[in-house]
């Protein structure tokens, strides 16, 4: 209810109301445009871009599920961006596509095994960033699915909304995408530790 109430009075154009749902879903919002990016200059931009869309559009915000709203939003930032990158390459040289050392990597899913111990940490660094370069090297639109579905959770029928595409559509992409993040982390294998194993289906 405080949720909606807030959405209301933003509506309304209250900011202050606005800046505490910003509160609320800054860190889903970067997380996002982190995994389609990857540059913490390149994602801190898109989710203030997202936000500042949200707020524009906010009254054509009609009930549902206002993270999936939000995130349909800031997914679609990053890939008009990355299309744009693709139009003009020469804007976005030496974009700064490395990882940054204070972003948690790390995601949820059959590849970790319960609560590591301290000896594990290295382990998992290099598993989480085995994935993530697996993740980097999808197509925009392979990545987004994943993201949505695998990273953040979305079912099939909100990604299928947030990116205005057929559930058939989501469903092959995502096929596509895990079965190469299969064919990549198999390519990595010898740098990942013998405790992990692909699941069959799912990846993360």
């Amino acid at each position: 209810m405080e949720e909606e109430k807030l959405i209301a009075m933003a509506k309304e154009g209250d900011l202050d109301a606005f800046n505490r749902l910003v509160l609320s879903y800054q860190n889903f919002v970067y997380s996002i445009a982190y995994r389609m990016m990857y540059a913490e200059d390149a994602a801190a931009d898109a989710s203030q871009e997202a936000f500042i869309l949200a707020f524009r559009k906010i009254r054509t915000h009609r009930g549902g599920s206002f993270k999936a709203w939000l995130g349909r939003i800031a997914t679609n930032v990053c890939l008009d961006e990355l299309r744009r990158r693709k139009r003009h390459p020469e804007d976005s040289l030496e974009e700064k596509m490395e990882f940054s050392e204070g972003f948690d990597a790390s995601l949820p899913g059959p590849l970790v095994q319960g609560e590591p111990g301290p000896e594990k940490s290295v382990e998992q660094s290099e598993v989480a960033k085995a994935i993530e370069d697996c993740i980097r090297g999808l197509p925009d639109e392979f990545r987004a699915v994943l993201v949505l579905v695998d990273v953040q959770g979305f079912g099939y029928k909100e990604s299928s909304s947030m990116l205005k595409r057929s559930m058939g559509t989501i469903k092959s992409r995502l096929a596509r995408a895990r079965a190469r993040m299969r064919d990549c982390l198999q390519q990595s294998r010898e740098l990942l530790p013998d405790a992990f194993r692909l699941h069959d289906e799912v990846l993360l």
